[in-house]
């Protein structure tokens, strides 16, 4: 399982929607996954050349609609109060690029998988969870979404792929480092991991 895992939480951690004001959680989500994988399917888009330019789509659109402020939050819980102002900027960045040197080289090898759209769940006023199932070698892994609503319009703070969160699988680890070391020692453990001393 946890193989069949790896080979997918890529996909739902950066395959996700571009926003669009006034949609819906689950039409936005909808849209963002169709479109990003129309770049990944694109004949024109191969090779090296179409590399960059794919990989490039897929950050944007990461970009636009992750909320990373509110995923940096949830991941560190009450340990984000222990937290500068300075130190949550800089937190919010290398967890970002963390994700983004995971997930970005993965991503590229999707292209032939459908995503079916099940279910829009209202959690709270202000949040929703998509639920989808991505079909793959013949198999269905679930792919739930975790949106909440701000002014721009519907943003991803969480994916939870086979009932494991991405928040929960970062909380785990941060927690370990931050449970007996100051906030420094943490952000010097994503300093080493990001290349960014």
């Amino acid at each position: 399982m946890k193989r069949r895992l790896s080979g997918v939480v890529f996909f739902a951690i950066l395959v996700l929607p571009c926003l669009a004001l006034g949609a819906t959680p689950l039409d936005t989500v909808k849209a963002g996954v169709t479109s990003v994988l129309d770049v990944l399917r694109n004949p024109k888009l191969q090779g090296e050349s179409g590399r960059k330019v794919k990989e490039e789509k897929i950050e944007a659109a990461a970009d636009n609609l992750f909320d990373f402020v509110e995923l940096s939050k949830r991941t560190l819980g009450l340990n984000w109060n222990k937290l500068t102002m300075d130190q949550r900027k800089e937190f919010v960045q290398l967890y970002k690029t963390i994700l983004k040197n995971v997930y970005v080289n993965r991503i590229m090898a999707y292209k032939d998988e459908d995503v079916d759209f099940t279910k829009e769940v209202p959690l709270s006023d202000t949040t929703a969870e998509i639920q989808s199932r991505v079909v793959e070698n013949g198999g269905k892994v679930s792919i739930d979404y975790r949106v909440i609503k701000e002014d721009s319009g519907w943003k991803v703070y969480d994916v939870v792929i086979e009932g494991v969160s991405l928040i929960s699988n970062y909380r785990t680890q941060f927690r370990e480092i931050l449970g007996n070391n100051p906030p420094e020692k943490l952000l010097e453990v994503l300093r080493k991991k990001t290349g960014a001393q």
